[in-house]
């Protein structure tokens, strides 16, 4: 099983109870700053997310069956008040306990189910190389997205290949995406369509631009269709990286790499993954 299948388990079994961070942290066999990052880029929600959306499904199922005691469902899902259960039962699913309760039917709204443990187990992936990677600068357009809601990248790309080519200072044909500041507590992270460039003057308007440091580099392979490479790039964080005995070099997560032998039309080819090592 995975390390993110280990701590997903963990959960699943004590989620009902006060759980620390550090006790997931240690059943995944990670650290807890590995553990926040990791757990988000593999589920597409934080560790906090996942646990209080699984509480206050089980504590809806309760509702809905007929529990007449609100209080009494609310202190067993972990909430000090029927105030501040009522609160986080509304955000959540967009509806009161009472209305639940009452209707008594879920139907209406959409619980947290179990995650799968681990959907990556089948993934076949090449042993990666390592680089020694040079200082990079890089210039594009990035925004910031919330874990498992990634749909608006497609069209960052679009409009960064617009511009593409004809980039002031551009260097060589290459482009990147360039995953960084990840919030696990947030559940987001900071995404970047860029190329590398040698002078910050001149970029079109809207382009931001990260300097990337010199730094050690295992690089993957990601074949296939572009749609498939978050599975590509969960079974490295989820299982190669912890199995590996490595350390992640914490800036950037991640970089994609797209040279010529990935085609931005159809979405198919080769891109590369560069997960920066600890040395």
């Amino acid at each position: 099983m995975s390390a993110i299948g280990r701590a997903i388990w963990f959960i699943e079994s004590h989620f009902a109870s006060d759980i620390s961070l550090e006790e997931i942290a240690e059943a995944a066999g990670l650290s807890r700053f590995h553990l926040s990052r990791v757990f988000g880029l593999v589920t597409g929600r934080s560790i906090s997310v996942y646990i209080r959306g699984r509480r206050l499904s089980g504590a809806a199922r309760s509702l809905a069956d007929g529990s007449s005691n609100i209080l009494a469902v609310a202190l067993e899902a972990g909430y000090g008040s029927h105030e501040a259960f009522t609160r986080a039962f509304r955000e959540q699913f967009g509806v009161t306990p009472e209305t639940v309760r009452k209707q008594g039917h879920l139907r209406n709204i959409e619980l947290t189910e179990p995650l799968r443990m681990d959907d990556t187990r089948l993934l076949k992936l090449d042993p990666p190389r390592f680089e020694d990677s040079p200082p990079l600068l890089l210039a594009g357009l990035a925004e910031t997205y919330a874990y498992g809601r990634t749909e608006g990248i497609p069209s960052l790309w679009q409009r960064f290949n617009a511009h593409f080519s004809n980039i002031p200072g551009q260097k060589g044909n290459v482009a990147y995406g360039v995953c960084s500041q990840s919030d696990g507590e947030a559940g987001t992270f900071r995404y970047m369509a860029a190329a590398e460039i040698d002078d910050t003057a001149a970029l079109p308007t809207g382009f931001t631009t990260i300097k990337l440091p010199k730094q050690r580099y295992a690089v993957f392979l990601h074949r296939g269709h572009i749609s498939a490479i978050a599975t590509t790039a969960h079974h490295i964080f989820g299982t190669w990286l912890p199995e590996a005995g490595l350390q992640h070099g914490e800036t950037p997560d991640l970089i994609e790499r797209y040279d010529d032998r990935f085609d931005p039309h159809s979405g198919m080819g080769v891109v590369e993954i560069w997960v920066p090592i600890k040395s």
